[in-house]
């Protein structure tokens, strides 16, 4: 790696999503954060004055500065992070990619475009090769998915790759930050569950299929099991606890199952990604883990803990997820995918 580091801009940079990237790319060894673009009403004010600023972290005074600017193509940065809101992300992405942009995105809007890569860095680097075929000349799109996704997907890649899945159930308890700044009014959530998050059902049931399908040409080839997802709204802050019933092609043992899970790694871990946790995958012994408060910070927020495996009546083996939505299943997660876009040398054309 070139000690210079690589100039990147933030789009929809005022938002919860956008803060978190902010944070997290603050004294980042390989990125170095350019530029912050925002909404129209925002565009023109400092940081400081358009910004809402939620995170624990203090608000670095270089950051605080930045003027913030438009939405447009017209960036010095040809890397850009959107953190942008789906009701104007796919436009907007569009123009960046045709403009000759590499835009690694948090929305949803192109996850299901059939040459855009839905990427979790561990489970499928190879599905990077699809942005050489991409419509958008120099520029390209990379997508990262659902917050609630990429932890189901981490504990499926193992089991899909060793023992082959069937089928699984899925119940989630999703956290408030997910849902955004400000998010789920505190008379809905608090001293409740709301067994309903718009979309997220749908996503989950796709999604996992995508990103552990096989790369076949110009397109992803879908993996074959069938999901099934209900997803709630919790009242914890950050850290999606996901119950999964899962029905395996091979017969296997806990034993074994809980072996693939502790010594998986993917391509991060191989080439020492400055935001690769050492364990991707993170199993707890304990009868009550994991819970949010205790482990949702494992590996700097973006290991995977997963505990209470055990067999299932219905399924073959059941057990809990937990990933932190707003790190791994967000902003860090899509971080990850720029530090491996370039350790791979997708983004050297662009620097």
């Amino acid at each position: 790696m070139s000690e210079k580091k690589i100039k990147v801009g933030i789009l929809g940079a005022t938002g919860s999503v956008g803060q978190k990237f902010i944070e997290l790319l603050t004294d980042h060894p390989w990125f170095e954060i350019s530029e912050l673009a925002a909404s129209d009403r925002s565009a023109g004010k400092k940081y400081r004055d358009a910004v809402n600023w939620v995170m624990q972290t203090p608000l670095q005074n270089e950051v605080a500065e930045k003027i913030v600017l438009n939405c447009k193509p017209t960036l010095n940065s040809k890397i850009v992070f959107s953190a942008l809101d789906a009701s104007v992300a796919g436009t907007i992405e569009e123009d960046f990619a045709k403009a000759g942009y590499v835009v690694i995105s948090n929305a949803r809007n192109h996850r299901f475009d059939d040459d855009v890569p839905l990427i979790v860095p561990e489970i499928n680097s190879d599905h990077l090769e699809l942005v050489k075929i991409q419509k958008f000349g120099k520029g390209a799109i990379v997508t990262n998915p659902n917050c609630s996704t990429i932890g189901l997907a981490m504990a499926l890649k193992p089991l899909a790759d060793n023992f082959g899945i069937d089928s699984l159930n899925v119940v989630t308890m999703q956290a408030i930050s997910g849902g955004g700044y400000p998010g789920v009014p505190s008379m809905d959530i608090l001293d409740n569950v709301i067994p309903f998050i718009g979309g997220e059902e749908d996503k989950m049931e796709a999604e996992p299929k995508k990103i552990l399908g096989t790369i076949t040409g110009k397109k992803i080839e879908y993996a074959k099991f069938v999901v099934s997802a209900q997803c709630n709204r919790v009242s914890v802050i950050d850290g999606h606890t996901e119950c999964v019933q899962v029905k395996l092609k091979k017969k296997t043992s806990k034993d074994e199952i809980i072996n693939v899970w502790n010594n998986f790694s993917g391509e991060p871990q191989k080439l020492n990604l400055p935001s690769a946790p050492i364990k991707p995958i993170i199993y707890l012994d304990g009868e009550k883990y994991p819970q949010p408060r205790m482990h949702r910070n494992l590996g700097n927020g973006m290991s995977v803990a997963i505990g209470r495996l055990r067999e299932d009546p219905l399924f073959d083996y059941k057990f809990v997820i937990l990933s932190h939505n707003t790190i791994r299943g967000a902003a860090g997660g899509t971080i990850l995918i720029a530090e491996l876009m370039k350790a791979k040398g997708y983004l050297d054309k662009h620097l």
